[in-house]
């Protein structure tokens, strides 16, 4: 019961809390219509509720999500569903809440922008 109470605590912090860094920097998406797309996306989104693209905050920076996973399909399509299901271990004790209102497309796209942040500095 502590569990769930403090995932839904913690999901409801990240859907209040908004502002921060939304979009990135625009030379990463330049001239790529999938990262260009994904960039709108989560600038769209609640991402920055928990995440900002050069500071870890509640969960980690893009970046850092960039650097750790290789932009593969197999990665792209785990991570978006990561995006859609939720999931927790990865990143520390701290879960991410599931985006179920989010498509399976649109969860790629976010994801190909996200990994296209690894070099930002």
């Amino acid at each position: 019961m502590k569990k769930t109470i403090l995932m839904l605590s913690i999901a409801a912090f990240c859907f209040s809390c908004g502002g921060g860094e939304k979009g990135g920097d625009s030379k990463s998406a330049a001239g790529n219509p999938d990262i260009e797309k994904g960039l709108d996306l989560v600038g769209k989104s609640n991402c920055a509720g928990c995440h900002k693209i050069k500071e870890t905050s509640v969960g980690p920076a893009f970046n850092l999500i960039g650097q750790k996973y290789e932009n593969t399909e197999a990665n792209i399509n785990t991570l978006a569903e990561k995006v859609i299901k939720g999931g927790s271990g990865n990143w520390g004790q701290v879960p991410m809440a599931g985006h179920s209102e989010v498509s399976k497309e649109d969860a790629v796209l976010m994801v190909k922008y996200v990994l296209s942040l690894k070099d930002e500095k």
